[in-house]
């Protein structure tokens, strides 16, 4: 799991996924194809709003479409990684992050489904900083802005779903 292009997903979140890419490329694909010929229908395409809000929309289901495609391409499924104390993606995390004490999961934005845990890509620069860190392990790592932020993690969790 330490190739940067792997993502680690559960069963329930690559079947969602999946699903999704399925409705968006056949039904979405064909009820904005549907949209934007009706839209076409009314006229001069240069006042048509509707027209216009069709191809954004289609522009996003297309963009979408193509995430999805490389996120399940590049995913690795199975069940989350039974924690024993090491920071990994698909771990929740418990750190204090410049003196506050937070807990997230770290790992793809799609495995947290319906969870209100805020999530952490291990690919940002919080998440390479942690990544085999340990409970007790202080780390500091550069944030975006230029500033250094010390993180102390607190507790490593195997990720329930909730």
């Amino acid at each position: 799991m330490t190739d940067t292009n792997v993502t680690w997903l559960t069963q329930e979140a690559y079947d969602r996924l999946k699903g999704e890419l399925d409705h968006l490329s056949g039904e979405g694909r064909a009820d904005i194809a549907r949209r934007i010929e009706a839209a076409r229908e009314e006229g001069d395409l240069k006042e048509n709003g509707g027209y216009h809000a069709a191809k954004d929309e289609q522009g996003k289901i297309e963009a979408r479409i193509r995430q999805l495609t490389e996120l399940l391409k590049n995913a690795t499924v199975g069940d989350a990684p039974e924690s024993h104390g090491v920071v990994e993606p698909g771990t929740v995390v418990t750190a204090k992050i410049a003196g506050d004490e937070s807990r997230f999961l770290l790992g793809s934005r799609e495995i947290a489904g319906g969870s209100d845990l805020s999530v952490y890509s291990e690919q940002s620069p919080l998440g390479e900083a942690i990544v085999g860190a340990k409970i007790g392990d202080t780390i500091t790592y550069t944030a975006p802005n230029g500033r250094d932020i010390k993180v102390e993690i607190l507790g490593v969790e195997t990720f329930t779903g909730a």
